[in-house]
């Protein structure tokens, strides 16, 4: 098998499973999917997952657009808007190891404090500082939902999915641009990403049954599960790339 195949086989169960996760909790294709396209092909990252995370989105908004939080979105992408150029800037000119184990402890840490607490308290100044977070560690590694996603851990499992995706999908569009102004998006990892849209669009569709199963009232306990997968990926990530 070519190291082109690998990619597309072995990433596509990747992005396949990562699919069904995000599809039914409203993120965490990122935490399965990116840490084994960098092992692939560490060339094709972060472009070829920002390509998938832009077009998953679309899925999740064509059922339930109506429950997007657009004042939170707003404050998410304005500090998203700084975080994407530091975490360009972090691709350019620093190792993202250090990033990425400073970032997921801090997200366990986050964690284990929020789920002892009733709530995570939702304003202008928590979405804006998540967003700005969530901007560094999705340019840089692929992985930027679980700052967005621990704000929104007490709401309810249509609102999470439409909000998130609606911010994924904008800031996957930004952190492309960016990285295509830098020079860090290569032709290639466009065509994976692109190729990678199939495996994608079939695992939103099986994660139907588990969206109803989570809606049911474990949502939160989803979101928090999935936020410390996803913190331990970006350090294993990290300290492997």
């Amino acid at each position: 098998m070519t190291d082109v195949a690998l990619v597309l086989v072995v990433g596509g169960v990747a992005v396949f499973c990562g699919a069904v996760v995000q599809g039914s909790v409203g993120f965490g294709l990122g935490l399965v999917a990116a840490p084994v396209l960098t092992m692939l092909d560490h060339g094709v990252m972060p472009g070829a997952i920002q390509v998938v995370n832009m077009t998953l989105p679309l899925l999740t908004l064509a059922a339930e657009w109506r429950r997007v939080d657009w004042r939170g979105v707003g404050f998410a992408v304005l500090g998203r808007l700084p975080g994407s150029a530091v975490g360009a800037l972090i691709v350019v000119y620093v190792s993202v190891t250090a990033l990425g184990v400073f970032v997921g402890v801090m997200v366990l840490l986050a964690v284990g404090l929020t789920a002892r607490a009733p709530r995570v308290p939702r304003n202008g100044a928590t979405i804006t500082g998540a967003g700005f977070l969530s901007g560094v560690t999705g340019t840089a590694t692929g992985i930027g939902g679980p700052p967005i996603a621990l704000v929104y851990q007490s709401a309810k499992g249509p609102q999470i999915r439409a909000t998130l995706a609606m911010f994924f999908f904008l800031s996957a569009g930004q952190s492309l641009a960016i990285l295509a102004a830098v020079d860090r998006l290569p032709s290639r990892a466009l065509a994976t990403g692109a190729a990678l849209i199939v495996p994608m669009a079939l695992g939103f569709l099986a994660s139907r049954p588990l969206r109803r199963y989570l809606d049911g009232g474990k949502v939160r306990v989803a979101v928090l599960g999935v936020a410390a997968t996803s913190a331990a990926a970006l350090i294993l990530q990290s300290l492997t790339a």
